[in-house]
């Protein structure tokens, strides 16, 4: 006499739950198009940071600028200088009211050229011309342990991780160990001043400073 067949009713202990694939668990699809895929279809685009405009963001400048890390050093020991130069210019208008006309041309180049956020404390002579700011994490001091394989960003896997990139470009500067310094947290109440003029204005306290001890 055959045997008879396993009971197969959901309540038996033969019945196998069905595997669950997650709907978007598609074979190449990066996380960073899942975010976009997943996003509220609305009539509001978040600005610049958001997942949806940050997926579409091409890399190519940021990436040339590492690779030209240290002529861009070279040009902007120069730019420093004439900044300095200029500071009886800025101080005898006002620090204050330059700052509008400045921060204008300061974001624009710098946002062309690195993809900069305006945190008021540039610190691209020390990371490789690579802005630490464009780390989903904004971490100051070094990469963190998700890097991927390929060095591409855990949170974005699209983009190349930014303190990769800026241990590669500082290799090819003069200043280039810079790179080892420690860095502060990002003070959030500079956001959106001139880098430019707060460090021309520091360079020149000090020069002040040195002048009176050697008098």
């Amino acid at each position: 006499m055959a045997d008879a067949p396993l009971s197969t009713t959901a309540s038996g202990p033969a019945s196998a739950a069905p595997e669950v694939v997650p709907p978007n668990a598609s074979e190449g699809m990066t996380q960073a198009t899942m975010v976009k895929k997943t996003a509220p279809q609305t009539a509001y685009k978040p600005a610049d940071v958001s997942p949806q405009r940050r997926v579409q963001r091409s890399y190519a400048i940021r990436l040339w600028s590492v690779r030209h890390s240290r002529a861009l050093e070279w040009f902007y020991a120069r730019f420093a200088d004439l900044f300095l130069m200029l500071h009886p210019i800025w101080n005898a208008i006002g620090y204050g009211r330059v700052e509008g006309p400045v921060k204008f041309v300061e974001k624009r180049v710098k946002g062309f050229m690195f993809d900069c956020r305006m945190c008021g404390q540039c610190i691209l002579s020390s990371t490789g011309m690579s802005c630490p700011m464009n780390c989903p994490k904004q971490l100051r001091n070094g990469p963190c342990g998700g890097v991927r394989a390929n060095g591409n960003c855990e949170v974005e896997p699209d983009m190349p991780c930014v303190w990769v990139k800026a241990w590669e470009g500082s290799r090819n500067m003069v200043k280039g160990d810079a790179i080892l310094d420690v860095q502060k947290p990002v003070d959030q109440s500079l956001r959106e001043t001139s880098a430019w003029l707060r460090v021309t204005a520091r360079a020149a306290a000090t020069r002040a400073a040195v002048k009176q001890v050697s008098a």
